[in-house]
């Protein structure tokens, strides 16, 4: 096994992220230093330390944990920052979490918490078109121009973005489905059409919705909605969630 896949799936961080502290020399394997991507390693033999601390990876009979939280504005989709609140002080649990993607700081809405390593990375990769929606608000009224130059796709910092679901609910509301979650994507596009956003609310990820979570609130996802998100396309299905 990969030592960055390792790390994800003992619930340290993400793939992506284990692969930044393997670079900085953060991680040991049987007291050495490791700073090679794609160093292998047998999670039944070898010894992985990270940042001194010795780490092993779940056993399946453990689960892991998936979490639906509502970000208020002003929380940082982090699991660490200085002089900041982040998502985690929202959910104060024992067990070590992380974000699936991020929601900008001006941002609310739904932010999915887990310890499952490698369904983090599936939903994280835009190659497996797992869905976000957003609700939309303008300072000015939107035109059908710019509703359709998003749905179409728009030229951003030189990449064109993906085509969108974009449908409108008043003068200056609409919604929005995106299948990539570039660094603040919408906002940006919105900027494009000369416009700004007012408010920005994310409502679903793939299968899972808001709903009427209130915010700041936080709640463990159901047996139902872990099974159907570990078995969209791209995932596979994974350990049952632990017991409530």
């Amino acid at each position: 096994m990969r030592l960055q896949k390792f790390l994800a799936h003992a619930g340290i961080c993400s793939r992506r992220k284990a692969e930044t502290f393997i670079l900085e020399g953060r991680v040991r394997v049987n007291d050495l230093k490791i700073t090679a991507l794609g160093t292998q390693v047998d999670p039944q033999k070898d010894t992985v330390v990270f940042d001194n601390k010795r780490v092993s990876p779940p056993k399946a009979s453990e689960g892991y944990t998936y979490i639906a939280v509502n970000k208020p504005r002003g929380v940082i989709t982090s699991c660490s920052q200085k002089n900041a609140r982040i998502i985690l002080d929202l959910v104060p649990i024992k067990k070590r979490v992380y974000p699936i993607g991020r929601l900008d700081k001006d941002s609310v809405g739904l932010v999915l918490l887990t310890d499952d390593g490698q369904l983090h990375n599936r939903l994280s990769h835009p190659s497996h078109n797992h869905e976000k929606e957003y609700l939309v608000k303008t300072v000015s009224p939107f035109p059908d121009r710019a509703l359709k130059a998003m749905a179409d796709g728009m030229i951003i910092e030189g990449v064109k973005t993906r085509k969108a679901k974009v449908n409108r609910i008043s003068k200056n509301q609409f919604s929005i489905i995106l299948k990539q979650g570039r660094n603040r994507q919408i906002r940006k596009m919105v900027e494009q059409t000369h416009n700004k956003v007012d408010t920005l609310k994310r409502i679903r990820m793939a299968n899972i919705n808001l709903g009427d979570l209130k915010e700041s609130s936080w709640r463990y996802l159901t047996d139902r909605e872990i099974t159907v998100l570990t078995k969209l396309p791209g995932t596979k299905p994974l350990a049952t969630a632990l017991p409530k």
